[in-house]
């Protein structure tokens, strides 16, 4: 185990103001989260912080991360729909989730009951990666650009500029971050936030 993950498992990510309190998503998950980090440690991944969150890696290449919702912890794989899963027990987290596949728990015994085709998923997504396999995206010409960021990229030469710069899976990540909020208001919030990462060259979640 890396002691640095210690810091998510009992804290937080950092990515909101409700780090290290008792409000945290962590604390809803700690048996859940304990026990989904033992697993995954038993199966030849490094652990790293990535994020603020726990990633676990396979010569360099992220393989699955553990997270904690409001409603549920979750162990997600980031090539997850490359994986076979016979059972079905892998849910895509959105319409426009196109790698990600995850486990989602709400409950100790479940993850009891299922630790043998965890261990199962996890060591196939080993080998995905010695592979070499990927997973094809749609172009990024395809996808569409929120009214709003496509505003403010008109009005801002720079921010346009270094937006245009990045590399398509940062772009992809804005659309999605952004676009997916219901509401303009929350559109436009959320691209007031981003823009120094923009303009770092960096994607929403670095």
């Amino acid at each position: 185990m890396n002691p640095k993950v210690d810091i998510y498992f009992n804290q937080g990510c950092g990515r909101c103001e409700l780090m290290a309190t008792p409000q945290c998503k962590v604390n809803r998950w700690r048996p859940e989260m304990a026990l989904l980090r033992d697993i995954v440690n038993s199966c030849d991944l490094n652990e790293e912080l990535k994020w603020g969150v726990a990633c676990y890696t396979h010569s360099k290449k992220n393989v699955v991360i553990i997270g904690a919702f409001k409603e549920f912890c979750s162990l997600s794989f980031f090539k997850g729909a490359l994986l076979r899963d016979e059972k079905k027990l892998l849910i895509q987290p959105g319409a426009d989730s196109q790698a990600t596949r995850q486990f989602k728990f709400t409950d100790i015994n479940e993850i009891i009951r299922l630790e043998d085709d965890i261990r199962a998923y996890l060591f196939e997504a080993i080998e995905l990666e010695n592979s070499g396999a990927k997973v094809k995206f749609k172009p990024i010409e395809e996808y569409e650009v929120p009214e709003e960021l496509q505003r403010k990229l008109n009005s801002d030469p720079t921010l346009k500029a270094a937006f245009e710069a990045l590399t398509p899976g940062r772009k992809r990540g804005y659309y999605l971050h952004i676009g997916q909020a219901k509401q303009s208001t929350t559109r436009e919030a959320r691209i007031e936030k981003c823009i120094q990462k923009i303009l770092l060259g960096k994607g929403f979640m670095e």
